[in-house]
């Protein structure tokens, strides 16, 4: 394992801002509208519900990030408190699921700008390709610099979120049309299913876990920032969803984004920005996250031992981050916005189940949250892994047993 570490250059506000920057973005934007096609009325609800599961794993990563502050998230505390084929499985999710996430949020911000462009699916994906190897880039140059720029991002972000909340509440009931579904017609599954799509909009927070080895002061700093981001971000949906459930579109499709609800004008145009904003900002942040756990892996020789080198600096890892965004681009190249989240959801909620199960083994002399937490946690994630479709469970399942036969392989070689 390679010994070199990474220096600690963030404090609290910088882990609040990057953890916002990783969670306000597509979900806010996207993923919001996708809830609604599936829970109708009852989309508040099915908020407060991917919140609660959201925040009960939030609590075990934080427990977890304070007593083994190292970069890699779950992968590390998998293989710490669990086993070396859980901890493995952890990392590859986390990598699978991000990595779709980056390329959703990025797919987005591709097809928003054609809404000025006008180019054909294919440019689009093209340009979405190139979105991913900019941010690179900016990554490449240092989680400082990287860090600055998102805290614009959040801002901005944010503003034009409000903007929309404000401007819907001025319009009547029902401005739109009738709603997709009512709280009547959504049924138990309905609601539960759009909880899961929704869950990803929050695991964000995870990538404030990942940073326990740039952080200052890890065992205070992580579980302040993640709790501090799940409150505000919460506070951010229902206002949002209250805003489209308010407006009651007729139709959410496969490539809805917030600004197909508003008409041509300045606060459609406000909004707009913010969208391509937030959603880079989410692909800067999550590129950031992966590339640590891709550096994880790679320093236990899980993935080549050559990914784990750093800049001359120790400011930031090369090899895994270019590794990171090939990945990302090549998720990005099947198209497909709704496609991607919906398999990040899965995956993600897979790999939060992990984080729950390592949660429980922390001992009792070194907890500050109840076991109960991390129990419900646990049981939330499942529940909401089995409501997505049955294709994309049949895919994440395949791509994590290739993973462990992997792993499986590299083991046994090395022992």
């Amino acid at each position: 394992m390679s010994d070199a570490r990474l220096i600690r250059t963030t404090g609290l506000p910088g882990a609040i801002v990057l953890g916002l920057g990783s969670i306000v973005g597509t979900g806010a934007f996207v993923s919001l509208g996708f809830g609604y096609a599936l829970a109708g009325d009852g989309l508040l609800f099915a908020i407060l519900l991917a919140a609660f599961v959201a925040l009960c794993n939030g609590l075990s990563s934080a427990q977890l990030a304070a007593v083994h502050p190292v970069s890699g998230g779950t992968y590390e505390y998998g293989y710490k408190f669990l086993n070396h084929d859980l901890g493995f499985s952890a990392g590859w999710l986390f990598v699978c699921a991000k990595s779709a996430s980056a390329a959703a949020a990025a797919l987005a911000s591709a097809w928003l700008l054609n809404h000025y462009l006008g180019w054909s699916e294919g440019a689009v994906i093209a340009l979405a390709v190139g979105l991913l190897a900019a941010i690179t880039a900016l990554v490449l140059a240092g989680l400082r610099r990287s860090n600055q720029v998102n805290a614009l991002m959040v801002l901005l972000a944010i503003a034009s979120l409000l903007v929309f909340v404000i401007w819907s509440a001025q319009q009547p009931p029902e401005a739109m049309s009738t709603s997709v579904t009512g709280t009547d017609d959504a049924s138990w599954r309905d609601l539960l299913a759009a909880a899961a799509l929704l869950f990803v909009a929050y695991t964000g927070y995870g990538r404030i876990a990942t940073m326990g080895e740039e952080v200052q002061q890890p065992r205070r700093t992580i579980p302040r920032a993640i709790i501090v981001t799940m409150i505000v971000v919460t506070l951010l949906y229902g206002a949002v969803g209250w805003a489209i459930v308010h407006l009651a579109p007729a139709s959410i499709g496969e490539d809805f984004i917030l600004t197909q609800l508003l008409p041509a004008g300045g606060v459609h145009n406000v909004v707009f920005v913010g969208a391509i904003i937030a959603m880079l900002g989410v692909t800067l942040n999550l590129v950031l996250g992966v590339s640590r756990v891709i550096l994880a892996m790679a320093r236990r020789n899980d993935l080549p031992l050559r990914w784990a080198k750093l800049n001359v600096g120790n400011t930031s890892a090369p090899a895994a981050t270019l590794v990171t965004a090939v990945i990302m681009m090549v998720i990005a190249l099947f198209g497909g916005i709704k496609l991607a989240w919906t398999f990040s959801a899965f995956t993600v909620l897979i790999y939060y189940s992990i984080t729950n199960l390592a949660a429980l083994k922390v001992a009792p002399e070194q907890r500050f949250i109840a076991r109960f937490w991390s129990v419900l946690g646990l049981i939330g994630c499942l529940s909401l892994a089995l409501m997505v479709e049955l294709t994309i469970i049949g895919v994440g399942v395949a791509l994590l047993l290739v993973g462990l036969l992997w792993h499986r392989y590299r083991y046994r070689k090395a022992a």
